[in-house]
């Protein structure tokens, strides 16, 4: 039988989602808790994996198993067996049709960052940080210029596996509390850092070292080396990853901003 769930995590201290050797990191630590409350070898399959710092609210996994559990015991059980940077929020029993992967239909994102003179002590592992005078006009403007479909080649890492570079951006907003600036970013899929090299790109504008054009530019040319360098993982989230309603999964949205209803 097959169950799917929802994990959320604090990425700080792990090497990414995916299970690598003689490193530490999320999928190996559900893996191993899961394990020792079903008592059999279980692996999981993930939405997507997250890289080296970056967090989650709501990323999906499932997983295969042959014994039955009641799901509040599994929930239960593995979260006594996880460090407390790693929470299951829910588990559900699914056909063997759905996939996290290949069941999703979209893709949400939130990037978190502190536009300060001095770095937040209290926040520097969960958002990113510049210190330049931003202008938040251009730096919505800028935004937009990412809705829509695209090619995204200038936007991905080298070591990107994604056989096609076009993706859909379906929305993004961008909040500004204080000196705190919140992106929400929706698209049928992403990119490897993609996301982290269109919110440098997107600074570059605001601090007026680029156009707002030259976005345009960097969706023709296609070119990695014309774009600015990567900018810090710390303040992506994987908010959301939205299924078809037949799944009948929860459909609270996950959200940074804890003010908002």
């Amino acid at each position: 039988m097959r169950f799917a769930a929802s994990v959320e995590y604090e990425g700080t201290n792990f090497c990414g989602w995916q299970r690598q050797p003689e490193v530490n990191s999320i999928q190996k630590e559900i893996e191993n808790s899961l394990s020792q409350i079903i008592q059999t070898n279980i692996k999981i399959q993930g939405a997507g994996r997250t890289d080296t710092g970056v967090h989650a609210l709501g990323q999906v996994f499932h997983f295969d198993t042959d014994i039955d559990r009641p799901t509040h015991s599994l929930i239960k059980g593995t979260n006594s067996f996880l460090p407390d940077t790693i929470r299951i929020k829910w588990i559900k029993k699914v056909s063997d049709e759905f996939h996290a992967r290949f069941s999703a239909t979209s893709r949400e994102y939130q990037y978190l960052l502190n536009n300060s003179s001095i770095n937040s002590s209290i926040w520097s592992n969960h958002c990113g940080w510049t210190f330049y005078k931003l202008d938040s006009k251009l730096l919505k403007t800028a935004s937009k210029k990412f809705e829509g479909s695209h090619d995204f080649s200038a936007f991905r890492s080298s070591e990107c596996q994604a056989k096609s570079p076009i993706r859909l951006v379906k929305k993004i907003t961008v909040e500004q509390f204080n000196n705190f600036y919140l992106f929400t970013i929706n698209a049928d899929g992403f990119l490897h850092h993609q996301i982290r090299n269109m919110i440098a790109t997107i600074i570059n504008v605001a601090k007026k070292e680029i156009s707002v054009d030259y976005i345009d530019t960097l969706f023709q040319k296609k070119d990695r080396s014309l774009t600015p360098a990567t900018f810090s993982p710390n303040g992506l989230y994987l908010t959301n990853i939205k299924y078809d309603k037949i799944w009948g999964f929860p459909d609270k949205l996950n959200t940074l901003n804890i003010f908002k209803a």
